[in-house]
């Protein structure tokens, strides 16, 4: 008990799932009010086609920059190390900014994208929701910058709970706006939030950070750019595959958006519980073994650990399936949410909840080849579920709504199973030459 609670690791890997214990909890809470507010009317169709894929991307953008920036940042000391943040903040503020332009510019032709099948009485409603959206993406990304100085320090906690104050306030903006704006306080709410918690990192970050006197950063710009690339296209390849799914669902009806994501919350629950602790703590070890030359006990860990999590998968989702009907109506059933809602999200539910299966497995492998520092099989594999989904639902072209998650299921469960199979083909060869 003692090492437990003097171990940074330990302490920062509890810090982690206790906020994401929170996020989840009042996620939960943001998901009941949108259900309670919208139902699964066309309305709410408007707030998921906007905000999903937002969302989505500010989650690209946290990923790649913890991932890509947390080694860089650690290998530096002092000085050098605070110069680097310093440009790195410099340099993707203009980034950020520039993308929050465009898709504030290109907002009507994105939502075509995005929701083709969308009731055109709610489309000016979606343009102006991923207007607002947008505005968080300045405030996401930076913070993430600021979150992998923290990191460096072993300093997890400022930013462990971003998912619960990006909830907080949409749920603070829905509620205090609802009367006056309507649909848009959700959004206003979000991106309110995405700033909050970029105010409390970067207060974190600055208090105590010496900038005086700083020598230029050396790091070259290739190096800088070059790394977050193979990240983030790995995570928007597996971001697309619950895309197209939702650009799919618009077709088939109004309201069925909206029930794909509120299925979407049951997912990504266990989810994140089965991917976020699990990699956190395997991850460091993983690459600890590869500079050791110690791959076979790697390649034995990551089997153990997926063994592990395909049981806890495959337990969630059989559970999840078995209760589905009872606990939507219990969570959401109130309101605008009628009791054909209840049927409606549990139908959908049917063909997305085995993709917590295939997707939590895909994302352990990948992240652990990405330890391993073979990132080719993983960026490769994660274009094959969005691949797949394509095919599978033009192919059944069905406007049934248990098959609209159907294709993004298929598609997790295959590029899994070809990385799976891919890394292990591989193998003999990465110990051959690694032993050379």
């Amino acid at each position: 008990m003692a090492w437990a609670v003097e171990s940074p690791l330990v302490r920062g890997g509890l810090t982690i799932s206790a906020g994401i214990v929170t996020g989840n909890i009042i996620g939960f809470a943001r998901v009941a009010l949108t259900a309670y507010l919208l139902g699964t009317h066309s309305q709410a169709d408007s707030l998921a086609v906007a905000v999903g894929p937002i969302d989505a991307l500010n989650s690209v953008l946290i990923n790649t920059m913890v991932f890509a920036f947390v080694p860089m940042l650690t290998g530096r000391q002092g000085a050098d190390r605070t110069a680097l943040f310093l440009k790195l903040n410099r340099w993707f503020a203009w980034l950020f900014s520039l993308l929050t332009l465009a898709i504030v510019v290109s907002a009507p032709w994105l939502i075509e994208v995005l929701a083709p099948g969308l009731d055109p009485r709610y489309s000016q409603t979606s343009v102006t929701i991923l207007r607002i959206s947008a505005f968080s993406i300045m405030a996401a990304g930076s913070a993430a910058i600021n979150c992998a100085l923290l990191y460096t320090d072993r300093r997890f906690a400022p930013f462990a709970f971003y998912q619960a104050c990006l909830n907080v306030f949409t749920i603070a903006g829905a509620l205090s706006l609802w009367h006056v704006l309507g649909v848009y306080g959700f959004s206003i709410g979000y991106t309110l939030g995405a700033w909050v918690q970029f105010g409390v990192v970067s207060y974190c970050v600055r208090e105590g950070l010496d900038t005086r006197g700083l020598p230029p950063s050396k790091v070259h710009w290739r190096e800088i750019l070059g790394r977050p690339v193979a990240v983030s296209l790995y995570a928007v390849s597996l971001a697309l595959n619950i895309i197209f799914t939702r650009a799919w669902a618009t077709h088939i009806g109004p309201g069925m958006a909206a029930a794909l994501d509120y299925c979407l919350r049951g997912v990504g629950v266990p989810l994140a519980f089965l991917v976020s602790p699990i990699s956190n703590s395997l991850l460091p070890e993983i690459a600890r073994l590869r500079t050791q030359l110690r791959l076979r006990e790697a390649f034995h860990l990551i089997d153990k650990t997926l063994g592990l999590a395909a049981l806890g998968a495959i337990a969630g989702c059989g559970i999840a399936l078995a209760l589905r009907r009872p606990v939507i109506a219990i969570l959401f059933q109130r309101g605008n949410f009628t009791a054909e809602s209840t049927s409606l999200v549990s139908t959908v539910f049917l063909g997305l909840a085995p993709s917590l299966i295939g997707w939590s497995l895909l994302e352990l492998t990948g992240r652990s080849l990405f330890a391993l520092d073979r990132p080719a099989l993983a960026l490769g594999a994660s274009f094959i579920p969005v691949l797949v989904n394509v095919a599978l639902t033009l192919w059944l072209h069905s406007s049934k709504p248990q098959l609209i998650g159907l294709g993004a299921s298929a598609g997790l469960m295959v590029g899994f199973l070809v990385l799976l199979a891919a890394a292990h083909a591989s193998r003999k060869q990465w110990t051959t030459n690694l032993s050379v």
